[in-house]
């Protein structure tokens, strides 16, 4: 859907100059949730800034859907593109509704279908909108003014959703339940997302591919799976961690994959949708070796044994992993 081709960018005018982006090339499938992740200074904002034109090429050619950016009226390209920023960028005089319609509105949309998306996108963030419609962004809590700049982002239907460092300055559990958010609406609405982090976590939590960039060039590109298991280079394997290795690949498995069939035992419960890693925590939290899986609906899914964690060989195995992500 999104094509980079042989990009450069470089800022300042000598000879020496450090090159933001050197020669650059990737492909972004449509629905994919691609995360750049990068040290300071990588070129991971400068890459998702072109996609919108806030940036432009020296040298190079980005496409959309076959079609050169650098020919499509600006206007036009960014109102199928919602951007979301780690500072939010509400207008403060504004109300949360007239916030999320103000796409639809430039897009022309009638007062009755923007009263409707505005609600429809407010719901789906778990805002109600006869209470949170009517308020201004400095009655919300950060958490809630994240949430408000996504739908914004969303409300026009856009094709392709531009996430820079969103999540950044939030505390870690609001983060967390934003990223399941996230997750959430990618799978649902099968957007195409773009998403610049520097959170090796989170990139590994939300990506389906993951393009890690060094000095304006790029690293791999790959799944989670293939950055932690395949690393292309030593400098891959430094970066996304060698020490907790085992720890995050369980963070790539479904504890759905090694539930028991059985009748609720006298344990703690977790969500059947949760990762092995988050079933580590909850079991050393707990004391406990056995947890209770609860579905969408709260129903019993059955039961998951410490002992499963450990005995299965084929923990923390590429082949594991692809069977039990495929088992999920």
């Amino acid at each position: 859907m999104i094509e980079f081709k042989n990009v450069s960018k470089t800022y300042g005018h000598t000879p020496d100059a450090p090159k933001a982006l050197d020669d650059v090339s990737l492909s972004i499938g449509r629905g994919e949730l691609v995360v750049l992740i990068g040290a300071s200074g990588s070129g991971k904002s400068t890459l998702l800034k072109m996609i919108n034109r806030m940036e432009q090429p020296d040298t190079g050619t980005l496409l959309l859907d076959g079609q050169d950016m650098a020919r499509m009226p600006v206007r036009e390209l960014r109102l199928r593109m919602g951007y979301v920023i780690q500072s939010v960028g509400l207008f403060p005089h504004w109300t949360v509704a007239r916030n999320i319609g103000v796409v639809p509105t430039m897009l022309g949309w009638s007062r009755e279908r923007i009263t409707a998306r505005v609600a429809e996108l407010l719901s789906l963030f778990d805002l109600d909108p006869a209470a949170y419609g009517p308020r201004y962004p400095h009655q919300l809590s950060g958490g809630q003014q994240q949430r408000v700049g996504v739908a914004r982002a969303l409300a026009g239907d856009p094709d392709v959703l531009l996430m820079d460092e969103p999540f950044g300055a939030l505390d870690p559990l609001i983060r967390a339940a934003l990223q399941d958010e996230v997750k959430r609406i990618h799978q649902a609405s099968g957007k195409t997302i773009v998403m610049v982090t520097h959170d090796i976590d989170e990139a590994l939590r939300l990506g389906t591919q993951i393009v890690l960039l060094e000095q304006g060039r790029i690293l791999q590109v790959g799944s989670p799976l293939a950055l932690l298991s395949q690393p292309a280079s030593e400098r891959v394997a430094d970066f996304v961690g060698r020490s907790d290795l085992g720890i995050k690949l369980l963070s790539l498995q479904g504890v759905g994959s090694l539930a028991r069939v059985g009748a609720p035992e006298n344990a703690p419960s977790l969500p059947i949708s949760a990762t092995l890693r988050e079933a580590v925590s909850a079991l050393a939290l707990h004391g406990c070796n056995r947890l209770n899986l609860l579905d969408v609906t709260g129903t019993h899914a059955g039961v998951l044994h410490a002992a499963d964690l450990f005995k299965h060989s084929h923990i923390g195995t590429q082949e594991g992993i692809e069977g039990s992500m495929h088992h999920a």
